[in-house]
């Protein structure tokens, strides 16, 4: 059978930025091209970034991605790698006729084969999603071909993420064409435990396709989203013949021995898709032993999977936002402390600034707990009271209550939002998905900052990561960077005396558990009372979840990590007057 090395370029783009992606194009091609790839590939939508969101309906960004995919074409081929194939997802436009209810040239998310200097083959992903944080109905015409690419002598069928992830479209089309290879370029953002569905889906879609199946995915962060890698190419058997690092850049280099092609093939199949076939190579390449024969590189356990989601997630939006620093309020809990973990693995203690702000009602162990902190990180620590501030506020205002409670909040809130704007380091918000889902922040408080990074991790799953990072420490014979005092005391905002959490909140494991079905499994209150919970208990807290809307509207973006993040994955209305709680 004719042999073929295909490299997937398993990397990072970032939106918008189109010039230094295409110079990314070009790097990792020429890396494939020195270690004799015969067909090299890159992610979906590489040369513009994942997800372009309403970038997509100006026309001057659409023509900006066409102009640089034919400027990138005629670069490699000057480069002296035009020889090799290039495979590249881009944003493209329609043919000039009006489709699926939208106006000729409407945006499509494409895919195309450059070759010798020319783009010989143009694609758009015909599955389009429009479910969690896809909206691609919104942007996007769907393709009505099944592009097939004949390289020394194989005959190679192309797709873009959804057309694997839904049933029919190009998957049993590429049975019916006869393709030996069918390739598919992802941007699937991470959700944790996703790893495995995507296994067991490539493998279901390689034994339909009849053919070995190559499923390349992104790496990196884009606001909310972040990418995991774990590219995985699978036998017709659907056995896996190679997988990809998570969270790790790269290129995976893999010699196959695939079917020859036969006559080309062209009709309609499946799902009245036209195959659009063009030959670049008829003649296999002189056989040569394989070296590259694929492996498969050890899988995350789940904490340390989830824990790396983070740290990259807030990598990638501090870096792609040109942050070099971040700041993060130190208040000796849980919350911060892990935040505080993650930001020493993103961008490194240096560049992480915490302040410890102790009011009337601070213990001394908020104070010790923080110090300690930064003493095992080697993060940069200052300690600025807001008594001062806070009797000024009282004198003038008379606060009382919850009034009084949520003023130490903002005052720190503001102290922090200070220094970010006078220092320029990004602010952390330290808020979980617990506190977010019921309400338990204060508004221009701790709710203040750039960017929320554990703002999709329930309160259950802090303490559990937390455990993981210092036992992950220890392991390598490190020091855990966080206080066991942290994680051991009870949850406190200490904004009166002796307050803890479970004061105005059911225990976490409880109130998780509830969230958990109300929020990312939108069941209703009849239904989480039937599962066992106390009725009086679910009722309050999905009051307190419907009453906290025009909080999180507010909040700032965070890391996705469930399938079910607040922000685009969950709309609804702030003025509503459904309740489930009756």
């Amino acid at each position: 059978m004719p042999q073929l090395r295909l490299a997937l370029n398993q990397i990072d783009s970032t939106v918008g930025d189109i010039a230094a992606n295409a110079e990314a194009v070009v790097h990792w091609t020429r890396h494939c091209a020195e270690q004799g790839a015969h067909l090299v590939a890159f992610p979906e939508m590489m040369l513009t970034g994942y997800p372009v969101e309403d970038l997509a309906l100006r026309p001057s960004f659409v023509e900006a991605s066409r102009t640089a995919l034919t400027a990138l074409a005629a670069r490699l081929a000057a480069e002296g790698l035009g020889e090799v194939p290039v495979v590249v997802g881009h944003l493209d436009r329609s043919p000039d006729r009006a489709r699926y209810g939208k106006p000729a040239g409407s945006p499509r998310n494409g895919g195309a084969v450059l070759h010798r200097g020319e783009v010989v083959l143009r694609y758009a992903k015909h599955h389009l999603p429009n479910y969690g944080v896809f909206d691609e109905f919104r942007y996007f015409v769907p393709g009505d071909t099944l592009p097939v690419v004949r390289v020394h002598g194989v005959d190679v069928a192309l797709a873009i993420c959804e057309d694997l992830w839904q049933d029919g479209g190009r998957v049993p089309a590429t049975r019916s064409a006869g393709a030996g290879l069918l390739l598919s370029i992802n941007a699937s953002p991470y959700e944790r435990d996703k790893d495995d569905t995507r296994l067991e889906l490539v493998r279901k879609r390689a034994q339909e396709a009849g053919c070995t199946t190559a499923y390349l995915a992104m790496v990196g962060g884009q606001d909310e989203l972040v990418f995991d890698g774990d590219s995985i190419v699978v036998g017709p058997d659907g056995g896996v013949v190679a997988r990809a690092p998570q969270f790790s850049e790269g290129a995976m280099l893999l010699d196959l021995e695939l079917p020859a092609a036969g006559p080309v093939p062209s009709g309609t199949v499946d799902d009245g898709l036209r195959i659009e076939h063009v030959t670049l190579s008829e003649e296999p390449v002189p056989a040569y032993p394989p070296t590259l024969t694929g492996g498969l590189t050890g899988r995350l356990d789940d904490d340390e999977e989830v824990y790396s989601a983070l740290v990259v997630g807030l990598r990638a939006y501090a870096a792609k936002n040109g942050f070099a620093s971040v700041l993060i309020g130190l208040s000796g809990g849980i919350d911060s402390a892990l935040v505080a973990a993650i930001a020493c693995d993103a961008v490194g203690a240096a560049n992480v600034y915490g302040v410890s702000m102790p009011s009337p009602y601070s213990s001394e162990h908020s104070r010790s707990d923080a110090a300690d902190l930064a003493r095992r990180t080697g993060l940069n620590l200052r300690t600025v009271g807001i008594e001062p501030m806070f009797a000024a506020y009282m004198t003038a205002l008379g606060l009382t209550g919850l009034a009084e409670e949520n003023l130490q909040s903002r005052l720190r809130g503001t102290m922090l939002m200070a220094i970010s704007n006078q220092e320029g380091h990004l602010v952390l918000a330290p808020g979980n998905k617990s506190e977010l889902a019921v309400g338990y922040s204060t508004l221009y408080g701790d709710s203040v900052g750039g960017y929320g990074p554990i703002k999709d991790v329930y309160k259950s799953d802090v303490f559990r990561l937390a455990k993981w990072r210092n036992g992950a420490a220890a392991e390598r014979g490190e020091t855990p960077p966080i206080p066991e005092n942290s994680i051991t005391k009870p949850p406190s905002a200490e904004l009166r005396p002796d307050q803890v959490d479970t004061d105005s909140l059911p225990d976490y494991p409880v109130l998780d558990a509830v969230l958990a079905l109300y929020v990312d499994g939108d069941r209703g209150r009849a239904e989480i009372v039937a599962a066992g919970f106390d009725a009086e208990l679910v009722t309050r807290v999905l009051r307190m979840v419907d009453a906290a809307e025009y909080k999180r509207r507010q909040y700032p973006p965070g890391t996705k990590i469930s399938a079910k993040g607040f922000g685009k994955d969950r709309r609804l209305p702030i003025t509503n007057r459904w309740r489930e709680s009756g």
